[in-house]
């Protein structure tokens, strides 16, 4: 500082001309001196003296200013600084020692301009970081931390500024931004991200990603994003898909660190299994290094699938988030069934098939305790694996918010704990909600039928625990009123509650009722096939059987 303030003041004349230092010269000096602290022989200076007679020496350099002097006698030796309009003497003795590295006679500063125009430029750069919310001495911090910051033109910061704005990164953005980051009113390698995200994403990338991209990513870096994003769109990513992609993805992970032929080799190895269809499902696939995750978690899928790379495929379609476990992860699972149930890998693999999510479920807290409970329950190894197949979501469902309460209720209507029977209605009833269940055998008990009669139905079509409640009373009310049936012939032909009611039941039976009238059995109108229906075939055996049982 007191170096600064020693260029501050210093003036002198030589041939009748006078040349000055002003603060902004002299802060242009300091940072030409460089970093080293010692003289080329390696000695500190403590007298200021060299440094006087270096600075008088330099009035033919294009870094002085230089302007006639009227002959006004000689220049006081006494050195003075301090702010405008007040100067105080001091002694040059007092100055601290400071140490000075020798420039090249060829240096130039040729970023200067006259003492009236950098002071003009200072009082606006400060104006303006002032409108950003920065105070006066966080700002002098930014400029003595980043060199190309204090001497950019101030015409290019502010344009920086305004291009920022622009993209969104605005108020509070902005000023969290340059905190983080002061560098990026200064790189270069800005304007031409700023300009492709502003013209060519149409300002679609959210503010906060780019913020994000910004303060985590060094400016060179940003070098080649624009054709990084470009490649995504020649292999094959919808241009109205662009923004969502990439609002996405950890922009410095899947883009800026990695090199061209790196994003490339990614999608190619995905095209084998998917591949745009799986970044538009879960775009923070293209965060994961090809070599070290990708290649051995999807190499996990196609040796459970024995090599079938588009059964693999349908996995990772249907749950990408499975990319995000770990190799070890996933082996683990795999492991536990096969040594605990007693599955292949083939089994494992088709239950990954219809339930992905078996990756994601706690080992110790449901595949095990469950597993478990089918063993005790009487199912061996190949009815597990076919119950898994059927009903999968018993992997997956919480115990204590969900199966528990099923289970509970499910004995209370009569059926016999670790049982064959209870597995398969509580299969069925995996797939409702318990309020729905609930409800739907308070339907049947208002129907006049008895918790015997509802577990009788379920073991002949366990589907009827899984319906819409709201739906099979439309149905059941249909039955009585509508075709004037009794409720206890769903007793014999419980399925036919798992029929559509407007274009299987209704039509059906206004289509028949005219030939056979209203006697007609309820599993014939039903659960004949469409082209044996509309030949009559069936319906003609009907009528015989229904004569001969007049007569």
């Amino acid at each position: 500082m007191y170096v600064s303030l020693l260029i501050d003041s210093l003036s002198g004349s030589s041939g009748g001309y006078e040349y000055t230092f002003n603060r902004q010269l002299g802060r242009c000096f300091i940072t030409l001196l460089g970093e080293r602290r010692r003289t080329s022989t390696g000695q500190f200076l403590s007298d200021p003296g060299p440094i006087i007679q270096f600075l008088r020496s330099c009035r033919k350099q294009p870094w002085t200013s230089l302007s006639p002097r009227p002959n006004k006698g000689p220049i006081s030796s006494k050195l003075e600084f301090g702010t405008v309009g007040h100067r105080t003497p001091i002694d040059a003795t007092a100055i601290p020692r400071f140490q000075l590295t020798p420039l090249s006679n060829q240096v130039r500063c040729g970023c200067l301009h006259s003492p009236a125009t950098l002071q003009t430029e200072a009082g606006m750069l400060f104006s303006l970081f002032r409108e950003i919310g920065f105070h006066e001495r966080e700002t002098e911090l930014f400029l003595d931390a980043i060199p190309a910051l204090k001497f950019a033109p101030f015409d290019s910061i502010r344009a920086r500024v305004v291009s920022l704005e622009s993209v969104g990164i605005k108020g509070v953005a902005l000023y969290r931004l340059i905190s983080k980051s002061p560098i990026v009113l200064a790189a270069e390698e800005i304007d031409s991200l700023l300009r492709f995200v502003r013209e060519d994403l149409e300002g679609k990338l959210e503010p906060r990603r780019l913020e994000r991209l910004l303060t985590a990513t060094e400016p060179q870096f940003l070098v080649g994003f624009d054709q990084k994003v470009r490649l995504l769109l020649h292999r094959g990513v919808p241009k109205e898909k662009l923004p969502h992609v990439l609002n996405k993805v950890n922009l410095t992970k899947s883009l800026c660190l990695k090199s061209l032929q790196e994003i490339d080799r990614t999608i190619g190895f995905l095209d084998r299994f998917g591949g745009v269809d799986i970044i538009l499902r879960r775009p923070v696939v293209l965060n994961y290094n090809l070599d070290t995750q990708l290649i051995p978690r999807i190499g996990f899928l196609t040796r459970l699938s024995e090599g079938d790379d588009g059964a693999a495929g349908i996995v990772l379609r249907k749950l990408p988030a499975i990319l995000s476990y770990s190799l070890e992860h996933m082996e683990s699972h795999a492991e536990l069934l096969r040594s605990f149930g007693g599955l292949s890998n083939e089994q494992i693999f088709k239950i990954l098939l219809v339930f992905p999510n078996l990756i994601s479920a706690s080992k110790e807290r449901k595949l095990r305790p469950r597993i478990e409970f089918l063993k005790q329950c009487g199912l061996n190894p190949e009815e597990i694996y076919r119950f898994l197949t059927k009903a999968p979501l018993f992997l997956g469902l919480s115990f204590e918010d969900n199966i528990v309460h099923k289970l509970v209720f499910l004995v209370k209507i009569g059926f016999r704990y670790r049982t064959k029977e209870l597995v398969v209605a509580m299969g069925a009833v995996t797939r409702t909600s318990c309020e729905n269940f609930q409800k739907l055998i308070g339907l049947f008990l208002s129907y006049g039928l008895s918790v015997a009669d509802i577990v009788s139905m379920s073991k002949k079509h366990p589907q009827i625990l899984q319906y819409n409640h709201t739906s099979l009373e439309e149905k059941m009310t249909f039955l009585v009123e509508g075709m004037g049936r009794d409720i206890e012939e769903l007793l014999s032909f419980p399925a036919f509650l798992g029929y559509n009611l407007t274009h299987r039941i209704k039509h059906r039976y206004e289509v028949k009722r005219q030939t056979i009238g209203e006697g007609m059995s309820l599993n014939k109108l039903l659960s004949v096939s469409s082209h044996r229906f509309s030949t009559g075939t069936e319906w003609k055996n009907a009528i015989q059987d229904c004569n001969a049982d007049a007569e």
